[in-house]
């Protein structure tokens, strides 16, 4: 089945405001729960630097049939829908198989 990366950066005037920034990532977090309970095989994180420090972006796997179909589901993401983030879908292409 095909795996889709949605990558992405919180914009930069949330990085400040973080009690709205919490709230939504805790949305974001029950949201994926939701998937994973109807059987979506989906995975969800944030990336840090060197220093184990956040704010380098976040990064979410979905293993899915069709790009539409996780176009679909992206959306309804609550980062995406409170617009706090920069984000961008692309399938991922196994070269080792």
């Amino acid at each position: 089945m095909p795996i889709f990366i949605k990558t992405e950066l919180i914009k930069k005037e949330y990085l400040i405001q973080k009690d709205i920034r919490k709230k939504i990532i805790n949305e974001h977090i029950k949201w994926i729960e939701n998937l994973k309970k109807k059987g979506i095989n989906i995975k969800s994180g944030f990336l840090v630097d060197e220093f184990k420090q956040s704010g380098a972006g976040g990064l979410l796997i979905l293993e899915i049939g069709t790009y539409k179909e996780a176009l679909e589901i992206i959306k309804k993401d609550p980062m995406i829908k409170n617009n706090i983030v920069e984000w961008k879908l692309n399938e991922w292409i196994n070269i080792n198989q």
